[in-house]
Order: structure tokens, then C-alpha cells, then sequence
């Protein structure tokens, strides 16, 4: 936080923009539950952590979600799910930024997205079992699942989706990060 300039402030301003705007053009993917959605705002929040570090990543996702809950809403009344998206995001794009920090080219990215993947999808699994899915219950006012029905809904649906997701975060920010590695570096290396 200490190496942000005005400037930079102004950039996490319009990638949490930018994040907001992608996070409306959200849709399901078929096989999964309506309320499992992807969306691609997790790009720009991991621009940002390249650009800046993590903590500005961080401040592009919860910046995203803020101004969705304040002008989307939601069905529960609460955050949850946008808290949920938070989570989901930060457990993204923070390993694969230390991995790419780590090891920068490309197969460091690779490496840094299949792990923030991995870590997002089981994360999120443990997250949704003992908070999220609890959470829903009792805003939405819905029957408690048992222990094996949320067993089985995470391992059926919220394991695998959030898995996908990663993929296709993946597959996304690759084709930019090609064509931006260039620019991003003498962006991180400036900041230094």
C-alpha cells in the first residue's frame, strides 16, 4: 500500500469498474445449479495485483462487489453471495500472483493460474460447506441441508463449477496476459 501513488488509486478505480461491468454478464453453465454463475471480473482484479500487488487485487474485488450488492442487490437481503464472490476471487488471483512472482514467464502463469484454480475450487468447497450454504439457509429461509446432501451438492456441483470457472479464467487471461506480458512488466518494474 505504501508504493501506491494517486495514479494507482485511480487505476484500481477503473479496474473495479471495468471488474463490475464483466460481473453483470454473468451466465449458468448447464449441467450446474441456476445460482452458480461465472463471470469473468476476476481479469481485471488479477491486472491489478500485477500491476500494483496483491492488496490491490484484493481492493478490485472488493470494490466489484460492493457496488454490485449496492446497486444489484440481493436475493438474501445480506452479501452472502457476494462474499461468496469475494472469497472466491481473492483465493484466485493471490496464488497466482505469488507463484507468477515466483517464477516470471509464461509457464510461471500457467503455473500460478492451475494453482490459484485448484486452491479457488477447494477453498470454496470448504468455504460453501461450513458458512455459504449454513448462510443461505437462514437468510433465505430454506430447509437445512443434512451433512450428506451438502456433501453431495458440493461435490457434484460447487467442486466441479468452480474448477471450470478456473479453466475458463484461465484460458481468458492467457490470451490477454500474451499480448499484455510486455506492457505489465515494465508496469510492475516501474512500481519498483
Amino acid at each position: 500500500m505504501k508504493n501506491m501513488n494517486v495514479s494507482a488509486f485511480a487505476a484500481i478505480g477503473l479496474f473495479s469498474t471495468i471488474a463490475y461491468l464483466l460481473m453483470l454478464l454473468n451466465f449458468p453453465l448447464p449441467p450446474f445449479p441456476p445460482f452458480l454463475l461465472v463471470d469473468f471480473s476476476d481479469v481485471p482484479a488479477l491486472v491489478a495485483a500485477l500491476m500494483y500487488g496483491p492488496i490491490a487485487g484484493m481492493l478490485v474485488e472488493l470494490l466489484k462487489n460492493v457496488l454490485n450488492y449496492f446497486l444489484v442487490g440481493s436475493a438474501t437481503g445480506v452479501p452472502v453471495g457476494h462474499f461468496a464472490n469475494f472469497m472466491a476471487g481473492i483465493t484466485f488471483i493471490l496464488p497466482t500472483y505469488y507463484i507468477y512472482r515466483k517464477a516470471a514467464s509464461k509457464q510461471g502463469m500457467v503455473i500460478g493460474l492451475v494453482a490459484g484454480t485448484i486452491v479457488m475450487a477447494t477453498a470454496m468447497s470448504v468455504l460453501n460447506y461450513y458458512i455459504f450454504l449454513p448462510a443461505y439457509t437462514i437468510f433465505l429461509g430454506s430447509p437445512a441441508m443434512s451433512a450428506p446432501e451438502a456433501k453431495a451438492l458440493i461435490v457434484s456441483a460447487i467442486l466441479p463449477f468452480n474448477a471450470l470457472k478456473g479453466v475458463f479464467i484461465t484460458v481468458v487471461f492467457m490470451l490477454l496476459f500474451l499480448r499484455l506480458r510486455p506492457w505489465l512488466h515494465k508496469r510492475a518494474a516501474s512500481r519498483i
